[in-house]
């Protein structure tokens, strides 16, 4: 019973990405304006949705099938020959989906781009994003090479001001970034796509922004801790120096060592 249950889900499963495939991916339309154009993009956006949600399904069925093949091989073989059809199926429509869902947004860019005054706007934001991309690179190597450093003072400082020398990269770049992305999204022009590129873009910005300074607290810390520590045996080198010389004189002058005061003895 179990075996029949099973492959009448995988039946309902293939049926459901058949009617999907034919829903999503076989109408496609002359879009003539941006507002078409968007409508198709949040459109198959949805649909890239509800195809992953099936995911968990889909996983279920492959751990059901996989349990009944450990007590009913037979039965179990059969059902995960027709699994196997499924699974490659759900995945080619998943990818089939996510790369229509790109086309359209590169249809969407192409068609609201041809505005000139959008064109300059979306050239200078893909500029700064570059260019704040690049520092962003360069500061989570510069986190990086802090991970390993060997336990030397200079190690420690250098690698102190070279993290600082980045962080202090002026703000302007963000500005400029936050203004045209908002200038775009309160136009009606790209609003996804732009949003997508700022959120992923201040994601990154946090993360390693909060990571470096993380970092450069603990070097400070451990700079600090070094310095003491070195201090300290500076301060007991000159203690034990003192102490040799004079040892040294006692011996020299040839003082009985109950002669000597307490300390010296």
């Amino acid at each position: 019973e179990k075996a029949v249950n099973l492959k009448k889900d995988l039946a309902e499963m293939q049926e459901w990405m058949t009617q999907a495939e034919e829903e999503y991916l076989e109408k496609d339309f002359e879009y003539k304006s941006p507002e078409e154009l968007e409508n198709a993009v949040e459109e198959m956006k949805r649909a890239k949705e509800d195809v992953l949600q099936k995911e968990v399904r889909v996983k279920i069925l492959k751990d059901n099938i996989k349990m009944l093949a450990t007590k009913v091989p037979s039965s179990g073989q059969d059902l995960a020959t027709e699994l196997n059809v499924v699974l490659e199926n759900y995945q080619l429509l998943c990818n089939r989906i996510r790369g229509k869902c790109h086309t359209l947004e590169a249809r969407m860019i192409a068609l609201c781009l041809e505005i000139p005054e959008v064109w300059s706007c979306w050239i200078e934001l893909l500029q700064y994003l570059d260019l704040e991309t690049a520092w962003l690179n360069n500061l989570e190597e510069r986190v990086q090479m802090t991970g390993n450093l060997p336990d030397k003072l200079d190690a420690v400082n250098d690698a102190l001001e070279s993290l600082e020398s980045v962080l202090r990269h002026p703000a302007d770049n963000r500005t400029q970034i936050r203004e045209l992305g908002q200038t775009l999204i309160d136009g009606g022009i790209l609003d996804d796509i732009i949003s997508e590129k700022l959120e992923a873009f201040n994601a990154r910005y946090e993360e390693l922004s909060h990571l470096a300074v993380s970092r450069q607290i603990a070097l400070e810390q451990q700079l600090q801790t070094m310095r003491e520590t070195d201090h300290m045996l500076q301060v007991l080198q000159e203690s034990l120096g003192d102490l040799d010389r004079q040892l040294t004189s006692y011996l020299t002058d040839r003082i009985d060592a109950f002669q000597m005061p307490q300390e010296a003895q």
